[in-house]
């Protein structure tokens, strides 16, 4: 099935040459071939588009110098970052357009490479969100993700195991980004099963039985992979101390579940739950940046264990419930941070089946009516 994605490359790339990275599996391919059906595509897992490049990367200019005005894609750029010298030329001296997408940006940043000084922006593609699937199935959704591949597909707990063993062990071994391959999946097991908890370096090292220093390499791949992203704590509260840890959170539902050998996730389980806020933290995280909002994202705790789930940009608080109605006992915590009156904005995103504000203004919204107004630009 062909997905309509929200993020426009048509656009992006009128503006300038983009580095488009995502996790393997999220449509990258798909996409590009929608959005340019009539570009020059330079596929680096074609064994014989990758040995010529790497030998002559001058090639790029000698088979499209009758063609200057036509945009280049580059598939997996990583594969051979030295290119990106001949590329860098090409951008500063004749103009060249480039697309150059990737599943890991770590090969780049190691050749000491800085994403073409500046030269070339970059986009990030994720899993499919709410706003991309026709006849969206919420349950669904929390048992298989948002992989193009997987949501729809009948047989997804074997799709999701064979991704699970072959890319995130196998393919981070054939990339050398680290050569123990059975503690990174060990950590895997590990950072899954901790989704949207606090990390704490030095319990995870002691469970893990390895180095401080080897946990953040690992935690750095998942960065460099998007197969995983930080979510810092909020510091600025003054009446009640905040938590500085970060949270941490993989890239899709489904791969999560796998890691996790968890069952089926069933509305009203403790699963459920943590898996409503791991979505919509999820459909924030996309939308920020595909409408290319540079916004920050944070939660916050305090010491007393008050907690509001996600604070964006400094303004806009979020709490979110898998609960059908929303009362005071829920409301405890982003109250505790409305105290502070350092947010503009309150809202709860739950269950509830109809939109309703309290009295001191705090804004309830069902999750696909939250949904439905974040995409349209209303909220945020």
């Amino acid at each position: 099935m062909l997905y309509t994605r929200k993020l426009n490359l048509a656009q992006l790339i009128k503006k300038k040459s983009f580095f488009l990275f995502g996790p393997r599996s999220t449509g990258k391919t798909t996409l590009i071939h929608q959005s340019f059906p009539n570009a020059k595509i330079y596929n680096l897992l074609d064994s014989r588009v990758y040995k010529k490049l790497l030998k002559r990367p001058e090639l790029l200019e000698e088979e499209n110098k009758d063609n200057s005005n036509q945009l280049i894609i580059i598939d997996e750029i990583q594969k051979i970052p030295s290119l990106l010298d001949e590329i860098h030329r090409l951008i500063y001296k004749k103009r060249q357009k480039f697309l150059l997408t990737g599943s890991s940006a770590r090969k780049l940043k190691k050749r000491g490479v800085n994403l073409l000084a500046g030269r070339a922006w970059s986009a990030s593609l994720f899993p499919l969100t709410w706003s991309e699937i026709p006849k969206f199935n919420l349950i669904q959704y929390l048992n298989r993700g948002g992989l193009p591949d997987i949501y729809n597909n009948p047989h997804y707990k074997e799709e999701l195991e064979a991704y699970v063993s072959l890319y995130l062990k196998e393919e981070i071994k054939n990339e050398a980004l680290t050569r123990n391959v059975q503690a990174f999946s060990e950590f895997l097991d590990l950072i899954a099963l901790s989704s949207g908890q606090e990390i704490n370096y030095e319990g995870f090292s002691k469970d893990l039985q390895i180095s401080p220093s080897t946990l953040k390499n690992y935690i750095e791949i998942l960065d460099d992979t998007l197969l995983g992203f930080k979510l810092p704590g909020y510091t600025k509260t003054k009446k009640r101390k905040s938590i500085s840890r970060y949270k941490y959170y993989l890239f899709d539902i489904g791969i999560t579940n796998t890691l996790c050998h968890r069952g089926s996730i069933r509305q009203k389980s403790e699963l459920f739950g943590k898996s409503f806020e791991h979505f919509i933290i999820l459909e924030i995280r996309a939308f920020l940046s595909y409408f290319r909002k540079n916004l920050s994202m944070h939660y916050w705790r305090s010491t007393s264990q008050m907690e509001v789930d996600l604070i964006i940009g400094g303004k806009t608080a979020i709490e979110i419930k898998a609960t059908s109605l929303v009362q005071d006992k829920h409301l405890r915590g982003i109250r505790a941070l409305k105290e502070e009156g350092l947010i503009e904005k309150y809202l709860v995103v739950s269950l509830d089946d109809s939109i309703r504000k309290t009295k001191d203004n705090i804004k309830i919204l069902p999750w696909n009516q939250f949904l439905t107004q974040l995409w349209k630009g209303k909220l945020i």
